[in-house]
């Protein structure tokens, strides 16, 4: 298969369905399987994810492959707040593309390390975090999903032998 360009930008306003699908994918293939019934009920519930992206896609980097929103970044500072990319582009080089460039940006804005977090549950994305130099820091109790899980803490420090 030959290689896919893929596009990093910021989001637009034209974007956030696509944003919203894009979340709604990573939720149901993601978390769904893990949480408990009360705590997906309490998700759809309160419509968690499509008022996430109503209230943050304007700090959303999107990544477009062949026209179409293929995964997403938002950051606060040094923190990775999300990375989301559908489950029918994962394994092509646009989640480690999106955390590079948040790493970049976060380089040059002074920043001495990037930080983010995933669940003990999700064995793909600890995978790609210490692939590209992430270190575990942390875990504790996810406040979050309310689903017995544990939250582990990756840090990645720029300017030393990992980045």
């Amino acid at each position: 298969m030959a290689e896919r360009h893929i596009e990093l930008r910021a989001a637009q306003a034209s974007d956030v369905a696509a944003l919203k699908q894009v979340l709604r994918d990573t939720f149901e293939g993601t978390w769904l399987p893990h949480i408990t019934p009360a705590s997906a009920r309490r998700y759809a519930e309160q419509d968690i994810g499509n008022r996430y992206v109503d209230r943050s896609w304007r700090e959303f980097v999107v990544a477009e492959v062949d026209g179409g929103i293929a995964g997403l970044l938002h950051r606060r500072g040094d923190f990775i707040e999300a990375l989301h990319v559908r489950a029918s582009h994962q394994g092509q080089g646009i989640g480690r593309r999106l955390l590079s460039h948040a790493e970049q940006v976060m380089a040059a804005e002074g920043f001495a390390q990037a930080r983010l977090e995933t669940d003990t549950f999700n064995l793909p994305a600890q995978t790609l975090y210490k692939a590209v130099g992430y270190v575990e820091k942390d875990r504790y109790p996810d406040d979050e999903w309310d689903s017995g899980f544990t939250t582990i803490l990756f840090e990645k420090k720029f300017g030393g032998p990992m980045s």
